[in-house]
């Protein structure tokens, strides 16, 4: 639990590690005070009226701890809206951790996850989604994720929700005419089906985005399968360019699954090169296709590949008649070796050695990873389970609002369903919210975040 806000806090807000600098951050009402106690020779942060950075060094007693960098950071001009600080010390681990215990020593509590976005919002510095979307440019894996997140960073949506809400807000007014003077409303007046409908679509169009924005922002994982020697291992180092899986042509030879990141598009992938699937007495072997099934049967996609040489057999044609419960893409291999026979249909032909085909492949694994929808249209994409919930909470409470004013429910009763409405878009946005909300939203945030 998040104690209170206006504590003096301090984090640290790189990793623990030897680098040639580190950042420490603190915030809070009396802040810049506290740092003057440890400031030597130079003059106390309190007394500096503007943002400006300063060089001192900071003391324990009469001994010299470090020669630091501060960064001063004035209310309300600052990222919490509170007072606050970065320190910028050499990046040794005994330097961090002396400095760190001396910040506690002299008043300052040590912040928890998230702590200092937390008090941006509560400090009307920013609203839920653009908080939501500070950790998500954090934990971002791709360049693309990153791009989304800093859209969603600058308010996109926010505003969406803003307008969504103003429509609501209209709707709200005509209820309420409804409600207090029944006498003088016609009851198509109630309720304008206009502003409920483009609601309802823009609502609509957010929610169709998360298959995407969660795809970019925690990614897929992706299972190489087929028979022995069909190249599995030759196109899991291909994709990943690089030699990671041991290649022969002896039957057999990836006795247990591997695993590699790659982005793909944008996308993070976790690819797996697998056990050959054969009819085997060898008790290693075995075990080994028993632990592909099972990473086939975890993954969300697979690519089964097929020796063009060899050509599809009985039980090539069983196993990809067989339902796996994931998108299976079909990869014809080896198509660069002169006994090569032409690519079935619904096969995309490549070569793992050459990389023919391999683009073609890896743009039919992120398209079906999208869902079969890539976003081209620049709009704003919501990766929030959070969110996701909350608007579809929305769109049921507009669903009944709907059907209410199509039966000609009375206008209190309809005021229910779109208070509704309202409450879920206000939790959203941070508008209405309760502690418990916000602890368990800030708790995946890192610290000194």
């Amino acid at each position: 639990m998040i104690l209170s806000p206006d504590d003096p806090i301090a984090a640290l807000a790189t990793p623990l590690a030897s680098s040639a600098l580190a950042v420490i951050r603190v915030s809070g009402p009396g802040c810049l005070q506290l740092l003057g106690k440890l400031a030597k020779g130079a003059r106390p942060p309190a007394e500096q009226r503007r943002n400006r950075v300063s060089r001192f060094t900071i003391c324990d007693g009469d001994e010299e701890v470090d020669e630091v960098m501060l960064a001063v950071y004035r209310a309300p001009r600052s990222y919490t809206g509170q007072d606050s600080a970065e320190i910028t010390c050499h990046g040794s681990i005994p330097v961090i951790q002396r400095l760190l215990s001396l910040l506690t020593r002299i008043g300052f509590r040590p912040a928890g996850p998230g702590e200092f976005t937390q008090r941006a919002f509560l400090n009307g510095r920013m609203d839920l989604t653009r908080a939501e979307a500070v950790n998500e440019i954090v934990r971002a894996r791709t360049d693309r994720a990153r791009a989304l997140a800093l859209q969603r960073l600058s308010g996109a949506i926010e505003s969406r929700i803003g307008a969504a809400r103003e429509g609501l807000v209209e709707l709200r007014a005509g209820l309420e005419a409804a409600i207090d003077y029944p006498e003088d409303v016609h009851d198509g007046d109630i309720l304008d089906r206009g502003i409920l409908d483009r609601v309802i679509a823009l609502l609509q169009g957010l929610t169709s985005t998360y298959r995407q924005g969660r795809v970019y922002q925690e990614g897929v994982a992706v299972a190489i399968a087929g028979a022995t020697n069909s190249g599995k291992s030759s196109l899991f180092n291909a994709m990943l360019r690089q030699d990671r899986a041991i290649v022969s042509e002896t039957h057999g030879t990836t006795r247990d699954w591997i695993e590699g990141t790659v982005n793909l598009e944008g996308i993070p992938v976790r690819l797996f090169d697998t056990a050959g699937l054969r009819e085997t007495r060898d008790p290693l072997e075995a075990e080994g296709i028993r632990r592909t099934q099972q990473v086939l049967a975890g993954s969300d996609l697979v690519v089964y590949l097929v020796d063009s040489t060899r050509g599809l057999d009985a039980a090539d044609e069983n196993l990809l008649a067989r339902p796996v419960g994931t998108v299976v893409i079909r990869a014809w291999n080896k198509v660069d070796l002169p006994e090569a026979r032409p690519a079935p249909p619904g096969f995309i032909a490549i070569s793992a050695t050459t990389g023919v085909g391999l683009p073609d492949l890896e743009a039919a694994v992120a398209l079906s990873a999208l869902g079969g929808a890539p976003l081209d249209s620049g709009e704003p994409l919501i990766d929030s389970v959070r969110q996701r919930d909350l608007i579809s909470r929305a769109l049921a409470a507009l669903g009944r609002l709907r059907e209410g004013r199509e039966r000609g429910v009375a206008a209190d009763l309809l005021a229910v369903d779109l208070a509704d409405a309202m409450q879920a878009l206000g939790e959203i946005t941070g508008e209405v919210t309760t502690a418990e909300i916000l602890d368990r939203m800030f708790a995946s945030f890192c610290v000194g975040k």
